[in-house]
């Protein structure tokens, strides 16, 4: 999936369908000249539909189409027959996918589950036809009632990816080199500053044929919970990670202060994220030798840096400590 094809964010117009007529059908045959009221109901309207669906990533299906109306129920007709109920529309989305009242920013509901169904906009009633009004006072009513409008609503769509580890560091810090390395995921690389501007996914195959999936999310700088640079875009995707990964290159000119500043963002933008398990890996240690990791190693063991949190120099291009890291990440998912 190309960065352009990623879409987390839109809005739509949804409107489910109107309810048939009643219908105001006399009966007639032959030497029958008054057989009495037979008009049938309507239909009921289409309902608007949402369904998750874990094979979709994306919002991009929604890119060209943001109007969705679903069809009116049919009218009723003689001989009591009730009128076809309009075709339902099925919203398709991926699972993370919280929806919106676009007008009042209420949370109407979440995609979690494959398949899982839910009605965010019912059809209206079908009209009843004349022969519910008959009475021994009113033989032949003449009326039925019309079916009720349909329910019409602007919604917005905000895709929060579900992933087990997601990884949290400052532009350029290496994410996307580590995600291509562990998995089989592309994700463009190169050495300027928010490279990636879409969220990357990648299942990582661990032993006897185990998996759990990590996302290389767009990297955080001072400001995101603010919205400032990429912002709310971010911050949105980590908060259904059960695992974070915080990623700090080894030739930062203060690995521990790095780390404080990426966790000041995550509070101020929900404090319930720091409640997540934390794991640091200190990558591109391939610049340092043994020495120099040696005296970084026990400075930040000195300075109690990371609040406690367990550390791993890390090197994607060398292979270095690669096994090491899945096997942690591993048992901190299934702790």
């Amino acid at each position: 999936m190309t960065e352009g094809n990623f879409v987390d964010y839109t809005k739509v117009h949804i409107e489910s369908g109107r309810g048939g007529k009643g219908s105001t059908h006399l009966h007639r045959e032959k030497y029958i000249d008054k057989g009495g009221p037979d008009g049938g109901d309507g239909g009921r309207g289409g309902h608007i539909i949402i369904k998750g669906n874990k094979n979709l990533w994306t919002l991009y299906h929604f890119k060209y189409q943001r109007h969705f109306k679903a069809a009116q129920g049919g009218n009723g007709a003689k001989q009591r027959r009730t009128g076809e109920d309009g075709d339902d529309i099925y919203l398709e989305l991926p699972l993370g996918t919280v929806i919106r009242n676009t007008e009042t920013g209420q949370i109407i509901h979440e995609v979690l589950e494959d398949g899982d169904e839910f009605i965010i906009a019912e059809g209206g009633m079908g009209g009843k036809g004349n022969w519910h009004f008959k009475s021994s006072t009113r033989q032949t009513p003449r009326y039925a009632q019309p079916g009720t409008e349909g329910e019409a609503l602007e919604v917005t769509f905000e895709l929060k990816i579900l992933a087990d580890v997601g990884l949290v560091g400052f532009p350029n810090a290496g994410k996307s080199t580590l995600l291509s390395v562990l998995t089989a995921a592309k994700p463009k690389i190169a050495n300027y500053e928010f490279t990636t501007l879409k969220p990357n996914l990648g299942i990582v195959e661990y032993r006897d044929f185990q998996t759990f999936v990590i996302a290389d999310i767009p990297g955080i700088i001072e400001g995101a919970a603010e919205g400032k640079g990429i912002g709310h875009r971010f911050l949105r995707h980590i908060e259904r990670n059960s695992t974070l990964l915080f990623m700090i290159p080894a030739d930062a000119d203060d690995i521990n202060e790095q780390y404080q500043i990426l966790l000041h963002e995550l509070r101020k933008y929900n404090p319930e994220m720091l409640d997540k398990e934390r794991f640091v890996a200190i990558s591109k240690s391939d610049m340092l030798d043994e020495e120099l990791m040696g005296e970084i190693k026990e400075h930040l063991d000195n300075e109690g840096a990371f609040d406690g949190a367990p550390y791993m120099f890390i090197s994607a291009i060398t292979q270095h400590n690669m096994q090491q890291l899945k096997d942690r990440l591993w048992q901190m998912l299934n702790e």
